[in-house]
């Protein structure tokens, strides 16, 4: 019953799920005071737009880098700092939720600096995926794309633990398969940006580093390769 009532309300958070979520969180709460008049005066409203306009990946650029062979620090930058400016408040909300429900159940098996490898990692990468399709112009921001590396982790432990008990690994994948099915789905009959290929590159790239990442991955990996 004393464990009982001395037990937290609510379950807590590895630090690195705070470490990655606070400053989208402290972003957005700026951003919506600006929006809203609340603080910086009447040029605060544009706010958004000029963050947007700082660190959003823009696919033109990045191309141009590729072709030329520059890497100017401050583009480079865009690629680890995109993740935490939001188009919208709604668009913070749900990726905040996703990152914290599913940065909780990553982070309590993978270490910290695992964690953060897959979420910048799978954001680098479905960058790059996003950026390499010649007709895309619309710049890339948001977190889902890591979060989505998120995703590629969690579908890495429950294929761990279906492998297991001997069971079928389809069912490991029914989560990215709904999410990226409705996802294109949304854009097939709404038109937009094809951030579906960020998102869908992000879980590939969180889902691949999960072998290496994971405790024991390597030697896990190791063994397989070996077996084949």
């Amino acid at each position: 019953m004393r464990d009982t009532l001395n037990a937290p309300p609510l379950n807590p958070l590895p630090p690195v799920v705070w470490l990655l979520a606070l400053p989208i969180i402290a972003m957005e709460v700026v951003l919506a005071a600006g929006a809203g008049g609340l603080v910086g005066g009447p040029a605060a409203i544009g706010w958004r737009i000029e963050a947007l306009q700082r660190f959003a990946v823009i696919p033109d650029l990045t191309r141009y880098m590729w072709t030329n062979g520059v890497w100017p620090i401050e583009a480079l930058a865009r690629f680890i700092l995109y993740p935490f400016v939001q188009g919208t408040t709604t668009q913070a909300v749900f990726v905040v939720v996703i990152l914290l429900a599913l940065g909780k159940k990553v982070a309590e098996i993978f270490r910290w600096w695992a964690v953060l490898v897959i979420f910048f990692g799978a954001s680098i990468i479905g960058a790059l995926a996003f950026s390499a399709q010649p007709w895309v112009t619309a710049p890339l921001f948001g977190g889902y794309p890591g979060n989505y590396g998120l995703i590629g982790a969690f579908t890495y432990l429950l294929l761990m633990r279906q492998d297991a008990v001997g069971a079928a690994r389809l069912p490991a994948f029914r989560m990215i398969l709904f999410l990226l099915g409705a996802q294109l789905l949304f854009s097939l009959l709404f038109g937009g940006a094809d951030y579906w290929v960020a998102d869908l590159a992000g879980f590939v790239a969180g889902f691949a580093l999960s072998f290496v990442v994971s405790p024991g991955g390597v030697s896990r990996l190791t063994s397989r390769l070996r077996q084949r």
